[in-house]
């Protein structure tokens, strides 16, 4: 029970790191608001943030079900690893996003940008290690595909509580960047999170490695 209390720490932790990242999605609610100069502009973006985000990691969590059924725990542990690492050594050479949605964009629209800046971050498969423990932890220790075992109630939790994580820290960090720091925040306080991200990614792949 401890160790699965943990995991549930983890997950939230996850979700509120994701949510303090301004290219995660409280960058572009708090833009929306200052262009309508309405708070509830901020608010009503939130929603779609997150749902975009946790599509995101729900999108992990199935296709690492869907992987761990067919291979073996190992097999899958070095993948997650391998495509973790690849991803993190790509943002430390590129610092670009995507950038192909405006202002204008519907909620249906803002909720798509989300899951693909969710999935181009690889937001989602930071969560799938901490997926595979929760799995091996309800599962049988002897057997050979880890995830036949695994509940979709599981992966619906897992997925979640990321997301809980994440809406509370992008709620918090927006509202107190549009009603009183500003986005120049940005230039006078925040370090480099693009290095500390790819830092993320690579550590995260390494300690899949360990699972």
């Amino acid at each position: 029970m401890n160790e699965m209390t943990t995991s549930w720490t983890m997950l939230l932790a996850l979700g509120a790191f994701h949510g303090i990242n301004p290219g995660m999605g409280w960058l572009f609610a708090v833009a929306l608001g200052m262009q309508e100069r309405r708070r509830s502009a901020v608010i009503r973006a939130l929603l779609p943030l997150a749902a975009g985000h946790a599509l995101a990691v729900a999108a992990a969590v199935a296709a690492a079900m869907a992987l761990g059924a067919v291979l073996p725990l190992g097999g899958l542990r070095w993948s997650v690893a391998a495509v973790l690492v690849s991803l993190g050594a790509m943002r430390f050479v590129r610092h670009r996003h995507p950038r192909w949605a405006s202002m204008r964009v519907g909620m249906s629209g803002l909720t798509l940008w989300s899951f693909l800046m969710a999935t181009a971050h690889g937001a989602g498969l930071m969560v799938v290690p901490v997926f595979v423990g929760m799995t091996m932890m309800s599962g049988s220790e002897h057997a050979h595909h880890m995830m036949r075992a695994a509940s979709p109630w599981t992966a619906l939790l897992a997925t979640g509580l990321h997301a809980a994580g994440y809406l509370i820290v992008t709620a918090i960090v927006a509202l107190l960047v549009f009603e009183k720091f500003g986005v120049g925040l940005l230039r006078r306080a925040w370090f480099n999170l693009d290095v500390f991200w790819a830092s993320a990614l690579v550590a995260t792949g390494a300690l899949t490695l360990s699972l």
